[in-house]
């Protein structure tokens, strides 16, 4: 791989750019990272199995508390990867070292540097609101035709749109957007298949095969996506100047949320993403993920590693690849090509769910994605990051149900215990009494260990920011309250979510199957109605577990006092964080602020400005002319098979 690139750097010259000049991505030690986090994470499971077993072990093992171990190791080697990936992500953040690099500073484009070839810019829809995605999607237009390359970029909207109303309403203010770019329409094109076949796969596909061949790489943007022109200026250069690379993916922020719950999420992405994706960044290394928006793939190697399958069997594992962008990113690297994470924030952002209700639906497409994940962990040729990234992924979800089943199956033991007759004698022969022993030291101490397996990366976050960056969310006395208010809102939260993921992960293992539809972007208030339909079952299991525990092992109750209000309370919380008057007025006092609320980009500014004032045409538009079509194919790729070779990147075949 590396000769390959050599050979490829000392024979060709990007127009324009030496070899010298070039921004490479240094990465030193890259072989020595997973053994790091091996040395980190396995001993830290080995002390909490430890832990575990000397709590179990003095009245002897029964069949529920071996099944308790098991599942509490498989729990802790979740928390322990994400615990030391924090851990590192903060020293290096503490000390500005770059995770790939290990020093101060990482080889990166500068504003002077041209671009020698043609990108895209891609944005899929599906059944979207109109006025969101018209308005997105000209902010990134212009944003790019403001920059030094601007000519260098074409842009695409890819519509898979179903909708009759909201078809024609896309092809009238893509009229009215041509219109106002006047000469820059040329660079502009929209695209509705006939059919949508294969979802966002399929979408994505059609673009290649038809006008891939035109392009070196395409900058992906999600329906809520905004980019700012230096950041997708910056990607194109990137790729231009490293010809083994093949996707770099940056960390897309949240935006423009005002209930309370969006502005909670929003607030704690901006607070502890760099830190986490630092730590990603640094085992993951030339293996990023990819997230399949707000990215850029480069099109040669993305048509001949990337067309997808259809799986054989039944869901969950089998039928169409769902969270293709994992998928996408394993491919390119099992291909050869190299895949990045950029672990600053600046410069992309996307919008989340407003509401408790909206994120649990769209997780549920998600769990389902995930979890077919595992039936590929044994496609020949991944490397081993992307397979962590595959097994990590779905369990961000089952973890869930572990925890739930370690709950309930802790309960159904207390409760056998004080509902039993203890027996002293466990012979006919003993002479002397066996007493019941509890070992309080080593709960105390397993108590206080999980507690810092998961907040002690958020205390250290926290701590970074008031470092490094408290006036990003408003003074420290703001982000004092705001983590104040994160962290109420996340003990509050996490029952609920529990829940539902458990509910979400048995519902795709016995076979149901999820649509795939548009989420619903803006803020609402969740009726009453909606929100007691959505919880009634979980406040009723809250209610009945909630009175027998306190029945029959008060001190049981007291531990799970903290999940079972939570529970209880669930629709109550649903109904009041997806309120936007609140939301707003934690904004006038400071509370869970961000910093595109104190300093707005240009970006972002345009596309506030733009949703107030945006209309669509009255007059009936013409379907627009697109660009010749290439007819590439893109080819279905065997997982059970070595890939093809990788084929070099030469300057000026695009």
């Amino acid at each position: 791989m590396s000769i390959k690139v050599n050979k490829l750097l000392s024979a060709t010259t990007i127009k324009g750019v030496t070899p010298h000049s070039t921004a490479l991505f240094l990465v030193k030690g890259e072989s020595m990272r997973l053994f790091v986090m091996a040395m980190l994470v396995i001993p830290s499971i080995a002390l909490a199995g430890w832990s575990l077993y000397e709590i179990f072990l003095p009245n002897g093992l029964t069949a529920l508390e071996i099944t308790q171990l098991g599942l509490g190791l498989t729990l802790f080697a979740w928390l322990c990867m994400a615990f030391w990936t924090g851990i590192i992500g903060f020293v290096l953040q503490l000390f500005n070292i770059d995770p790939l690099s290990l020093t101060k500073n990482q080889p990166a484009p500068t504003k002077q540097q041209t671009l020698s070839q043609r990108h895209a810019v891609v944005m899929p829809v599906y059944n979207e609101d109109t006025r969101r995605i018209m308005v997105g999607f000209e902010a990134c237009i212009r944003e790019i035709l403001e920059c030094k390359n601007a000519n260098n970029f074409d842009f695409y909207m890819l519509s898979d749109t179903r909708d009759e109303v909201k078809a024609d309403n896309e092809l009238r203010a893509f009229h009215r957007l041509s219109r106002c770019l006047g000469n820059n329409a040329k660079q502009v094109f929209y695209r509705r298949r006939e059919k949508n076949d294969h979802r966002k796969v399929g979408n994505l596909k059609d673009f290649c095969e038809r006008w891939g061949a035109n392009y070196e790489s395409m900058i992906v943007l999600d329906a809520d996506s905004v980019m700012t022109g230096e950041r997708m200026e910056d990607l194109a250069l990137r790729i231009e100047q490293n010809p083994d690379t093949a996707l770099v993916q940056t960390i897309p922020m949240p935006v423009r949320q005002h209930t309370v719950f969006g502005r909670f999420v929003q607030f704690a992405a901006h607070l502890y993403s760099p830190m986490l994706a630092t730590g990603l960044s640094f085992w993951q290394t030339d293996s990023a993920n990819y997230w399949g928006h707000n990215a850029i793939v480069r099109i040669q190697p993305f048509i001949q590693h990337c067309g997808l399958p259809t799986l054989e069997g039944r869901a969950p594992f089998g039928g169409e690849i769902l969270s293709h962008d994992f998928v996408e990113a394993a491919l390119l690297r099992r291909a050869g090509w190299k895949a990045y994470l950029l672990t600053d924030t600046t410069g992309s952002y996307e919008e989340v769910p407003s509401n408790i209700v909206d994120y649990a639906i769209r997780d549920r497409r998600w769990v389902q994605g995930n979890i077919q994940h595992l039936g590929l962990l044994n496609v020949k040729g991944l490397k081993v990051a992307n397979r962590l990234h595959f097994l990590f992924g779905a369990f961000a979800y089952i973890s869930s149900l572990i925890l739930f089943c370690m709950l309930a199956l802790g309960t159904t033991d207390a409760l056998i215990r004080a509902t039993s007759v203890p027996d002293f004698f466990m012979s006919e022969y003993q002479l002397f009494p066996t007493w019941q022993v509890a070992r309080q030291d080593m709960m105390m101490v397993t108590m206080w260990g999980t507690a810092a397996l998961l907040f002690l990366p958020k205390v250290l976050g926290i701590t970074l920011a008031l470092l490094k960056r408290r006036a990003e969310f408003g003074g420290a006395l703001s982000l004092i309250k705001s983590a104040f208010a994160e962290l109420l809102m996340a003990v509050l939260i996490a029952p609920l979510m529990m829940f539902y993921h458990s509910y979400f992960v048995v519902s795709v293992l016995i076979g149901h199957s999820v649509k795939w539809e548009a989420q619903e972007r803006e803020g609402y208030n969740v009726p009453w109605r909606i929100a007691i339909k959505h919880t009634q079952l979980l406040s009723s299991i809250a209610i009945a577990w909630g009175t027998t525990t306190f029945y029959f092992t008060p001190s049981l109750f007291m531990w799970l006092l903290p999940v079972l209000v939570g529970m209880v309370l669930a629709a109550p919380i649903i109904r009041l964080s997806s309120s936007e008057r609140i939301g707003r007025a934690m904004r006038e006092r400071g509370i869970l602020l961000i910093d595109q609320e104190i300093n707005e980009c240009k970006a972002l500014k345009r596309l506030r400005v733009s949703m107030k004032h945006f209309a669509i045409s009255h007059y009936v538009a013409k379907v627009p002319t697109l660009p010749n079509s290439n007819n590439t194919v893109m080819v279905a790729q065997a997982l059970t098979q070595k890939p093809l070779p990788m084929r070099p990147v030469i300057a000026g075949n695009g």
